[in-house]
């Protein structure tokens, strides 16, 4: 008999938490699991939800306002879950993680909750007001839970410090598909085609959203410093809120004179084309959790180096360089041991990389994992 798991998830806009939630759905087994997704955001707030449907998955949108309580919108919730009648309940964000825990008050019969926390959290004060409430109920709430899933081992230490309850806590990994992540020589070719450049370009990538968490003051200060000393190189960031129009980050680069060598390429919807195309990718965050774009990289095979922050070290073992954060001389001497490695030595840094994450960060051992989680729960309940 399948079990009934019902996502209640904060909203459906494009992120790293929603993809996360998509790759699960599109890789879980449906001859043991019958998913349904919950939305408490609107329609207009669900960019994911036609590739969620694609996969015959129903999606439900509650319509509530984005960190606005709504009553007509709780009952909403309680009354569709009844009628859906889940086995399993699994929150995902904080928002949807306090609604499947109110709502199963509420239910004829209550069922096992589990939650997935996405997020790392280095000072409450860093976040929203709304948010940092959330977090707060979310801890003395955490224990009505069975399980809390956090996808990273620093974010379940905060969690922790919060006074979330340590021993419903299990972490689970991001995954990711290397079969849409692989080395592909037509991507590197074509990248530099689209950017005009040499077919010998070397390329340093950075791939994240403009936000003050991923340091790109850091990126583009490590930048100015290797360009004295290898003038020739070139420079990809892609993300949201990457490009001329912020004029803020438009005037660290002018500032430090770098127009000529870095490419703003804003949001993409081809990051495997482009992550391919690098000769080397980064991540200059001074925070975070389990950073996608880097599992991403190496399982295209480019080598990494990153901050050593989240669980950003662990996630590329001795396939990269590990760099203390807020350092650009530090990232800069690193990118040039990678550098003057030769085409050989990353090539082979790179697969290395890539077998990494096929052992350890797939998508389908990931996958597995969840499976295998919701099934002991489920048995549990029943006995």
């Amino acid at each position: 008999m399948k079990r009934k798991i019902i996502y209640v998830i904060t909203g459906l806009k494009t992120g790293g938490a929603e993809m996360m939630l998509l790759k699960l759905l599109s890789h879980l087994n449906r001859s043991m699991f019958e998913p349904t997704v919950i939305s408490l955001a609107s329609y207009g707030e669900g960019e994911i939800a036609q590739q969620i449907e694609s996969l015959g998955i129903l999606v439900h949108f509650i319509g509530m306002k984005p960190g606005q309580f709504s009553f007509s919108g709780f009952l909403c919730l309680v009354q569709l879950l009844q009628k859906l009648k889940p086995d399993l309940l699994q929150g995902w964000m904080y928002h949807g993680n306090l609604a499947v825990s109110f709502s199963n008050f509420f239910l004829q019969k209550r069922v096992p909750v589990l939650w997935n926390i996405r997020q790392s959290i280095y000072d409450l004060r860093d976040e929203k007001r709304s948010t940092a409430n959330i977090i707060k109920v979310g801890a003395w709430f955490s224990k009505r839970t069975t399980k809390i899933i956090c996808n990273s081992k620093i974010s379940a230490k905060q969690h922790e410090s919060l006074s979330y309850i340590k021993e419903r806590m299990v972490i689970i990994p991001n995954g990711f598909d290397t079969n849409v992540f692989y080395p592909s020589m037509t991507a590197y070719i074509q990248l530099r085609q689209e950017l005009d450049l040499p077919e010998n370009a070397f390329l340093i990538g950075l791939i994240g959203r403009y936000h003050p968490m991923k340091d790109h003051a850091n990126f583009l200060q490590a930048t100015a410093h290797l360009l004295t000393i290898y003038p020739n190189i070139h420079f990809v960031l892609a993300g949201t809120g990457i490009e001329l129009s912020n004029l803020e980050l438009l005037k660290m680069v002018n500032e430090l004179r770098l127009i000529e060598a870095v490419h703003l390429l804003g949001r993409r919807n081809d990051l495997p084309y482009i992550t391919a195309g690098l000769d080397i990718a980064s991540s200059s965050s001074y925070g975070e959790g389990f950073p996608n774009v880097v599992g991403e990289a190496m399982s295209c095979g480019v080598p990494c180096v990153v901050t050593d922050v989240g669980d950003s070290a662990w996630i590329i073992g001795n396939t990269g360089k590990v760099v203390p954060p807020r350092n650009p001389i530090a990232l800069a001497n690193a990118w040039r041991e990678l550098i003057e490695m030769g085409t050989e030595g990353r090539r082979q840094l790179g697969e290395q990389a890539r077998q990494r994450v096929i052992e350890n960060f797939s998508l389908d051992a990931i996958v597995c994992q969840y499976e295998m989680l919701y099934e002991q729960v489920y048995n549990e309940a029943s006995t």
